[in-house]
């Protein structure tokens, strides 16, 4: 047993090893020994355990045995909390801690313990502790500070005394625990004594140790500067309890050392939880606090908030609320503004917040909370004019206690819940179960306050739905049909029809425009009648399933609608075919005629001044004012009334512009579609329908008499289909061109290389200076240099600290090398030198470049002057070197060698004033003088040495020879030895003996500045080398003359927040995953190594390691280990590159306040006026530190963290890690606890938590708020948002995704971003500013380049236009900064509900624009992004948006955008969203209507038919539809926008060769693939659903796909899609017949072929390795396997084709999914129908009969199919019975096939049509199979059917893998396809080939 219990003992403590070592790292405290890093959470809740084990490790070198008692204390404290050790972890901890203690015994070699002792022992120690760490000093300090309310700027390492109170904390807990035990009149004497005065006076260890956020409310902290400003101190103040407030309960308790405030109030009241209470408190106090701060600083001992600062966040707090009370006609719950005083402004704001902070997932539902909201404050009121607080009759539970979170929300959320069970995980119909959006809008009716309040649990809205009952939707149902389309933009398609219609009318009167064409123009009314009234139908048709909840006025205004047009339509029909009666007649009486321009003028007037009065700006407020009931009445029926959506009109100078930008597109489109689409089928129709009966050689059903209808519509339906989206290829055309003239103007792209950087760099730190930093801030030190405060050393000065930073952090991300970093800082220009120093990098070379010019100098000092100035920086340099020898010489020397340098450069500058320079010195010589000071300069960047010492001398000395005898003239020379006193000095030896060495600071800097000047002999013109540092200077730089608003000061900007959700992706890699290798032998350390070489030198240099130190050597050494997994990480898509990148804000903002110098009182003079404007420090400034902490926060909610630490899992001590590293850096995430079982079952309790790192490292709770409950009802990420965002501070919130990045010299804008919400934008301010983003990825991969110019078109030119002139621009991206105020108290930065808010984002623009937000875009400031570069992961992306798009079209935002939209501003919003995917859609649509029109007239024989007796030339209108189409479908009109960018920011033949290039490496076909992937996933949205998130994976290396993998993504969406079109090219070959011959043929079918190509073969053209023999051998052995391998229970489709099967087949779920599906696979029947009428052994026959007999022969071969796969379980004999009757078929099968063909006229080429027809006839049989599989099933069938479809995979696999199979026999071909996929890499000369064949040896050698 002891032997047991000893190796349980080593387990663990190796155990605790591991554990100490995987959460080692560089964090901002000490790192948590084992033992302490692994108290459980049962033991850590309660008590102080883990700061007690702390503190034994912090003093074990001190004191072990003190250690030792405080390890047994921890022992006793965990068993007396959990005896029986029942808690997760408890015993493993308990055996751990014991054998802790029995190793800190062992070490005393034998010694006795005296336990009664101990006491003694630990009081000694704890006096000397004090005494030791000044603990007295610090508390004196402390009362110094509260009493004078002034901060000590130098006290010391604040983070040093946490720690030590710390310890200290920890020691009194435990003397406290042993005193009881201690003698009482000795050492326990004392010990109470000293109890009883920390608990009385002491308050610094506790407050130094409470959990707090930002600022720390419980107790004043010495560490923390917050405390000092006066804002802050001004919102405490104005929150305090007043005598003048209801009295509180004497038995409620104030947390901490704080004075009761309005929150005590709001908590006993009410009974919101006490951290809600605590989170709300920091939250409100904040809100003022800022507030305050931009309204100008406090400066009173006792400051003051200001009345203006409270109104205004009262008024923004409760802004929807007022508008909410306005929208019902109800009281708002004060009178009026007037009537309240600012304390109750202060309790309202209070207490809504308090109502947010606790709702958690009512949050989504801002007018429920309105409501609750409503009522509290009614309550509120009354408590207050009471003098007792009593609780609020509203919160109190039966038990008498109050309890906000179970009396209000809990009964709303269990309601949500239960009706979001009933969305079956995302599969039910959306009109199946109430959402989010269902629930709030119960809120915007009157009869909401049925619901009373107390809220009524019987009430309709707390009414939980019964199972198999339908409950009623609100005002909208998501009914899943293509409808929406037209129902939502019904306008939209009523013009394109009509002015289709019109243009058709003329063009068939030809171009003539009279009477009779003005009679049938005027056609339009009847059909702008019946659209209109199928628009009101479909609203009464898709309203189904609200009518039994909805509001009584909306079914009203819907059956009127109804009515209404469906009278209208039959009137105006009926009267305008009376006017063609009358026409046809030749009636001279055209009494009708009249009527109906009458009737269509009233009703044409009538809609026009509506939309004027309702649409128009300038109209609109005058339809406001107008109260009329009958103006009204109408106004309602035009346009229903919601509470969002009003209001939606701009300017009228930005709806000018918006009408301008479409006028243009309307003009271009309809030229284009009249003259090339419309006009040239006008006599090929006409011809066609005047034709005599026709042959037809098959047996015609529809055709015959009806004047060739079909052939008509096969002509004109390809025509319509393009006329329906070309307008989008206008739209694209013009915006990319508004686009490139409005980023001209912006001034993007001035500067696009590292040699406009360079010449332009003299102008940088004026405009820095305009820019970035604040008005009263620009000068911060008195400069003797100059009293100009424009004065450009001035500028360098101020800019010098930032650009310094700037390269540091460059330097820190491994871009660029040491040398690199010192060429490109500036100095500080601080010092007494009288011109501008400039960085190295523009100096170098120019000293030896101008030597050289004065050595070629024939000529005057004037004309090398001018020579010398051709190049500024040579001019400056030069300079520079001048003046900076004569100061360093100045500081060297005294006495006569002063007096000779002063002679010097006397001469020199009297020489340079006459102009004689080239007479005075002798300027051959230069070089010697040169080479002379560079010797001494050498000598003087060393530390100073006697030898040095005496080498400087001698180095002095010797440049004073040269000097003299040789740099100078003759007489100049003769005159200088004649100097008596140099003379005499030389003489004696006393000439330069002895220097003085430059040891003060700005000497030291000027000399080793000199010293680099003189000797950098290679041009810095490439300085940086690396491109991507390249690129941020280059964006940065360049922003700083674009237009952006002026930097406030710090203490003055708009307070933000950066928010970032994550799940479980990566954190950090660990060094496993660094050296885990691919199948090709790729490890992601390996690959990145040679990715970016230049990048891996520089972090060799960084950690001081050289070039040629292996990975081995690293991993030795655990601060490297770390470092290499930080910098890997850094280069991948992961958590801890995004929070490095966002932590820079915070870095920013410290330096910024730090230069400021805000002054707060500084008890030390610490920044004293004349001191140098320097950044050294700023990172351990505590103001800075403070006024960055008040300004901005990061919170990070990671949702599953609670589980992941549980669990050990890697990802959260990578995240414990950064939480160490970075302390400002909040975690948020959702705890959950089991409790004990209720009947049968385990209940959970779920908290939403924030948690910090403390001092040691660990995670230090601050916040945990109870939830109702489970909060993922709805989307996994919008939830993970809306619990944590009641943690964000500030007035705005920037929602960053966890594969962004950041830059410093960008975060440094931040605080010019935020103004944006304080300028001019139109109507509104702004309430979502847009953010620029660069995707950092398109250097991986041609794939990855493509998706990267896609993707920053979009976000820069394409963003651009649609904020301004469009002004719909929506929320895309995550780096967009909402309006935090704005925004949550409107439901939140996303929308939830399951499925129909999948693209959760854009939703958040949908819904600030519905509620009269304003969305803008600002391209000065740019944001990292990631993103896919593999195909497949960039499949599903797309696919992931596509169906999101799809669920959109079915949304209520997108209707209610489309219907309240002015007509123009509506056109834009469809195609940029929604509109883009239909377009695409249409794109691969029109390709099918062709070819099957096409299939139609070689089927049915017209097309030959027609051509013999009249010439058909209808091909001028085909050719301009499939170029159109063609263009769009390779990316063309993509790509526009794209150049476009190209052009304006890199310049124009930087944009031919990269469009040039794009081409050359197949982008068409690439763009052609994606545009199957959108359609795909956007129709099968619409049609059967199922969007989803689709994780795409981030990783790094390119692997090689697998055969089988591909054909399981693309199978479905592209390769039976491209064999269709494949089919029906075939067939028109076959059968067609084109005018022109194969010519034509080619012409009219390139497109098709070419996606045909595309959609096939793009997923092996883009796979790596993809035509390499070895890998094609590989796949097919694995296609084979998995396609014959048999499924099961549990068999993932990865692994089995069986299971993949039936994984695809999921999606038709519904009866009408079905018929759909039945109806779009009846079109493969009509290849059978048109083949058995073409074969030659049919003859001329068209008999139906001939197509019955082909069912039968299809029936047969089914039947010989499965003879020939039957495979018997039964015996052996039954076996070779089979065989024979296999054997015999078989012979008898190719018997009858000779027969036919000898006797008959079957030929074979028949056989081969045959083929042509079956195999899509069986298709469509497989599809209907699949459809109704239930049937089929109970048919027993279904294994027939799975095996038939396993033939057909089998099949198209084989067509696919065959060309493959054939190219991979070419080793070139391999060769040429890497070339292809990594053109990008090789021309940074990389090794991908080498990469790609996993010759990894070769490459290290």
């Amino acid at each position: 047993m002891a032997r047991v219990y000893d190796n349980w003992e080593r387990l663990v403590r190796a155990t605790l090893k591991r554990e100490q070592l995987r959460s080692s790292g560089q964090g901002h405290g000490r790192v948590p020994s084992g033992i302490a890093g692994a108290v459980p959470p049962s033991l850590g809740k309660t008590t102080n355990i883990d700061a007690i084990l702390q503190a034994a490790d912090a003093i074990q070198a001190e004191d072990p045995n003190v250690s030792r008692i405080l390890c047994e204390q921890a022992y006793s404290m965990a068993q007396n909390l959990d005896p029986k050790s029942d808690g997760r972890g408890v015993l493993q901890f308990k055996t751990g801690l014991m054998s802790v203690i029995k190793q800190k015994l062992a070490k005393r070699d034998g010694a006795q313990i005296d336990r009664n002792r101990d006491i003694e022992h630990l009081w000694d120690f704890y006096q000397r502790y004090k005494r030791r760490h000044k603990v007295d000093d610090i508390q004196r300090q402390e009362q110094r500070w509260r009493e004078s309310g002034t901060f000590t700027a130098d006290f010391g390492d604040y983070l040093e005394m946490k720690k030590t109170i710390a310890t200290l904390r920890a020691l009194v807990e435990v003397m406290e625990a042993l005193s009881k035990d201690a003698d009482p009149n000795g050492v326990g004497r004392l010990i109470t004594e000293e109890l009883r005065r920390i608990k009385n006076t002491d308050a610094t260890l506790s407050v130094e140790l409470t959990a707090y956020n930002i600022v720390p409310l419980e107790a004043p902290s010495l560490t923390n500067a917050i405390g000092v400003f006066p804002e802050v101190r001004g919102a405490i103040s104005a929150i305090r309890y007043t005598e003048q407030f209801p009295r509180l309960p004497a038995a409620f308790e104030i947390s901490g050392q704080r004075d009761a405030d309005m929150f005590d109030l709001l908590e006993c009241v009410f009974g919101f939880q006490k951290d809600n209470v605590r989170n709300q408190r920091e939250n409100v106090l904040l809100t003022v606090a800022n507030a305050q701060s931009r309204l100008g600083v406090l400066v009173e001992a006792d400051p003051k908030i200001d009345e203006k600062a409270v109104n205004e966040v009262f008024l923004k707090v409760l802004d929807n609320y007022i508008k909410w009370c306005r929208y019902l006609r109800i009281r708002l719950a004060w009178n009026s503004l007037e009537a309240i005083d600012r304390d109750r402004k202060l309790f309202l704001v209070s207490l809504y917040f308090l109502i947010w902070g606790e709702a958690a997932n009512v949050r989504f539902l801002p007018e429920c909370i309105c409501y609750i909201f409503h009522h509290m404050a009614k309550e509120l009121d009354a408590i207050l004019d009471h003098g007792e607080a009593n609780p609020a009759a509203s919160c109190r539970t039966e038990s008498g206690s109050v309890s906000f979170l179970e009396q209000i929300i809990r009964p709303i959320y269990e309601t949500l819940a239960a009706e979001a069970a009933r969305n079956n995980n995302g599969k039910a119909a959306h009109s199946s179960w109430r959402n989010y959006d269902d629930f709030n809008e119960y809120f915007w009716s009157p009869t909401c306050f049925e619901l009373s309040w107390p809220m009524r649990k019987d009430s309709r809205f707390l009414l939980q739905p019964k199972k198999g009952k339908r409950t009623g939707k609100s005002t909208f149902v998501e009914h899943r049909t293509f409808f929406h389309l037209y129902r939502s933009f019904h306008r939209l398609w009523i013009f394109l029809a009509l002015m289709f219609q019109a243009l058709t009318i003329i063009a068939f009167n030809g171009g003539h425009i009279n009477l009779d064409t003005f009679k049938t123009a005027l056609s339009i009314g009847p059909t702008f009648a019946i659209m209109n009234f199928i628009k009101s139908f479909l609203d009464v048709l898709l309203m189904f399933g609200a009518y039994t909840t909805a509001r009584g006025m909306a079914i009203s205004r819907l059956v009127i609608r109804f009515f209404w047009f469906g009278l209208t339509s039959v009137c105006v029909t009926y009267i305008y075919l009376k006017v063609l009666q009358e026409r046809n007649h030749r009636n001279p009486d055209s009494f009708y005629f009249r009527i109906y321009v009458l009737v269509l003028g009233v009703y044409a007037a009538l809609r026009i001044v509506l939309a004027l009065l309702l649409k128009f700006p300038a109209c609109h407020s005058l339809s406001e004012m107008s109260d009329q009931s009958f103006f009204q009445f109408f106004k309602w029926i035009y346009q229903e009334r919601y509470f969002v959506g009003r209001g939606l009109y701009e300017k009228m100078s930005d709806y000018c512009r918006s009408v301008l930008f479409w006028l243009v597109i309307f003009i271009c489109k309809f030229t284009f579609t009249y003259f090339l689409q419309i006009k040239p089928l006008v006599e090929p129709t006409r011809i066609i329908v005047n034709l005599p009966s026709l042959e037809y050689s098959w047996h015609d059903l529809v055709s015959k008499h009806n004047k060739n209808a079909l052939t008509v519509a096969s002509l004109w339906t390809p025509v319509v289909a393009i006329y329906l989206m070309d307008i989008h290829i206008w739209y694209t055309l013009l915006s990319a061109i508004i686009g490139g003239v409005m980023g001209a103007r912006s001034r993007l792209g001035e500067i696009r290389s590292i040699e406009m950087v360079h010449k332009r760099f003299e102008s940088f730190p004026e405009a820095f200076v305009g820019k970035l930093v604040s008005q009263n801030k620009r000068l911060p030190f008195n400069s003797q240099s100059s009293q100009d405060s424009q004065d450009s050393k001035t500028y360098a000065a101020i800019f010098s600290p930032f650009w310094n930073e700037i390269i540091k952090s460059l330097r820190e991300e491994d871009f660029i090398s040491n040398r690199e970093m010192d060429l490109l800082c500036i100095p500080s220009n601080a010092g007494s030198l009288r011109l501008v120093q400039w960085p190295l990098f523009l100096l170098s070379s120019k000293i030896l470049l101008a030597i050289d010019l004065a050595l070629d100098c024939k000529d005057t000092q004037a004309d090398l002057w001018i020579r010398i100035c051709r190049d500024e920086y040579m001019a400056y340099a030069v300079q520079e070197c001048y003046y900076s020898i004569e100061k360093i010489l100045y500081s060297l020397v005294d006495g006569e060698g002063r007096l000779w340098v002063e002679r010097i450069y006397r001469e020199i500058n009297d020489s340079i004033m006459e102009g004689s320079l080239v007479i005075t010195l002798v300027l051959k010589n230069l070089p010697l003088v040169l080479q002379r000071f560079t010797a001494l300069t050498g000598l003087l960047i060393r530390n100073e040495t006697d030898v040095l010492a005496k080498g400087a001398a001698k180095a002095v000395f010797d440049l004073y020879e040269v000097v003299t005898h040789d740099l100078l003239s003759s007489d100049l020379r003769e005159q200088l030895d004649t100097w008596s006193l140099l003379a005499r000095a030389r003489n004696e030896g006393r000439l330069f003996s002895r220097i003085k060495w430059a040891n003060d600071p700005e000497t030291k800097e000027l000399v080793k500045r000199l010293h680099l000047l003189l000797t950098v002999k290679d041009s810095a013109a490439n300085i940086p080398k690396n491109l991507e540092a390249r690129r941020r200077l280059e964006f940065f730089t360049n922003s700083l003359f674009m237009d952006m608003p002026s930097a406030k000061p710090v203490s003055e900007m708009v307070p933000f927040s950066v928010f970032t959700p994550y799940y479980s992706e990566t954190v950090l890699y660990s060094s496993s995953e660094l050296r885990v290798e691919n199948e090709d032998g790729i490890s992601i350390l390996f690959y990145l190594q040679k990715i970016f070489p230049d990048e891996w030198d520089n972090f060799l240099e960084r950690i001081g390691r050289g070039e040629s130190t292996g990975d081995a050597e690293l991993q030795e050494n655990s601060s490297d280990s770390l470092e290499l997994r930080f910098w890997v990480s850094y280069r991948g898509q992961t958590l801890a590159r995004t929070v490095r990148g966002m932590m820079y804000y915070r870095r920013a903002l410290m330096l910024q306040s730090y230069l400021e110098r805000r002054s707060l009182g500084v008890t030390v003079d610490d920044h004293p006026q004349n001191v140098a404007f320097t950044s050294q420090g700023f990172e351990l400034s505590r103001e800075s530190r403070a006024q960055a902490d008040l300004k901005f926060t990061y919170v990070v909610s990671c949702q599953i963290y609670g589980q992941q630490k549980q669990r050990k899992a890697p990802e959260a001590a990578d995240i414990s890690l950064l939480l160490q590293r970075n302390e400002a850096l909040r975690v948020a995430y959702i705890h959950v606890e089991e409790s004990g079982a209720i009947e049968g079952k385990t209940t959970k309790e779920f908290y939403s938590k924030l948690v910090k790192a403390d001092i040691h490292g660990k995670d230090q709770e601050i916040y945990s708020i109870k939830l109702p409950g489970d909060p993922k009802l709805g989307e996994g990420k919008p939830e993970n948002q809306n619990h944590a965002i009641v943690f964000t501070r500030g007035e705005a919130v920037q929602t960053i995704d966890m594969n962004q990045d950041n830059y410093l010299e960008e975060a440094m804008k931040m605080r010019n971003l935020l103004e944006e919400f304080h300028k001019n934008h139109g109507l509104r301010p702004p309430t979502i500013l847009g953010v620029r983003e660069h995707v950092f990825t398109g250097s991986v991969s041609s794939l990855a380049w493509f998706m990267s110019n896609q993707e920053t078109s979009f976000v820069t030119l394409a963003q651009r236009v649609l904020a301004y002139p469009l002004k719909v621009r929506m929320h895309y991206g995550h780096p967009d900064v909402f309006d935090r105020i704005f925004h949550t108290t409107r439901g939140g930065i996303s929308k939830a509900s399951r499925v129909i808010n999948i693209s959760e984002d854009i939703f958040a623009g949908f819904n600030s624009t519905l509620r009269q937000g304003n969305i803008t875009h600002h391209e000065y400031i740019q944001v990292g992004k990631g993103r896919d570069v593999g195909l497949n992961q960039i499949a599903l992306f797309e696919g992931k948006v596509a169906g999101g798009n799809g669920e959109q079209v079915l949304s209520r935002d997108v209707y209610r955008l489309g219907q309240l939209f002015d007509f123009f501003r509506m056109f834009s919003y469809f195609y940029t969203t929604i509109g883009f995917y239909v377009c695409t859609m249409m794109t691969v649509l029109v390709v099918y209507i062709f070819l099957y029109g096409r299939a139609y007239l070689a089927f049915s024989g017209i097309d030959r038919a027609i051509a013999t007796q009249a010439k058909l030339s209808g091909n001028t209108a085909l050719d301009a539809v499939l170029n159109a189409q063609f263009l769009v479908q390779i990316g063309i009109f993509t790509a526009v926008p794209m150049i476009m960018g190209f052009i304006l920011e890199l310049g124009l033949l930087k944009a031919v060769f990269s469009f040039i290039t794009m081409q050359l490496q197949l982008c068409s076909v690439f763009f052609t693939f994606s545009l199957g992937t959108r359609t795909h996933y956007f129709g099968r949205t619409i049609l059967h659903g199922g969007a989803k998130y689709r994780a795409t994976g981030r990783g790094f290396v390119v692997r090689h796909i697998k055969f089988a993998e591909n054909y399981r993504l693309y199978s479905r969406s592209h390769f039976v899609k491209a064999f269709e079109v494949a089919l029906l090219l075939i067939v028109y070959i076959a059968y067609g017949y084109t005018d022109g011959g194969a010519v034509s043929f080619v012409l009219l079918t390139l497109s098709s072929w070419f996606l045909v190509i595309s959609w096939l073969f793009a997923p092996y053209i883009f796979n790596p390795s993809g035509f390499e023999w070895q890998k094609t051998v590989e796949d097919f052995d694995d296609w084979t396997s998995w396609l014959l391998y048999r499924g099961g229970v549990g068999v993932k489709g990865e692994n089995s084709w069986e299971s993949w099967w039936d994984e695809e087949q999921m999606h038709i779920q519904t009866l009408r999914g079905r018929i759909l599906e039945t109806i779009l696979s009846l079109r493969f029947f009509l290849f059978q129908y048109g083949i058995v009428y073409k074969l030659h052994i049919t003859g001329k026959g068209t008999s139906l009969a001939i197509y019955g007999f082909s069912w039968v022969v299809l029936v047969a071969i089914v039947m010989i199919f499965k003879v020939f796969t039957f495979s018997p379980k039964k015996s052996a004999n039954f076996q070779l019975v089979m065989r024979f009757i296999q054997g015999v078929a078989s012979l008898g099968l190719v018997a009858v096939i000779a027969v036919l063909v000898l006797f008959t006229k079957l030929s074979v080429p028949d056989l081969f049509a045959s083929f042509l027809a079956i195999v899509p006839t069986g298709w469509a049989i497989l599809c209907l199979a699949i459809t109704w599989k239930k049937i089929v099933r109970s048919l027993g069938l279904w294994d027939s059917v799975r095996e038939f479809a396993r033939m057909y995979d089998a099949g198209m696999g084989m067509l696919i893998f065959a060309p493959i199979a054939f190219l991979s026999w070419f080793p070139f071909i391999s060769t040429f396809q890497s070339r292809l996929l990594f053109n990008q890499a090789f021309s940074r000369g990389l090794e991908i080939s080498l990469i790609l064949a996993g010759n990894k040896a070769n490459v290290e050698v």
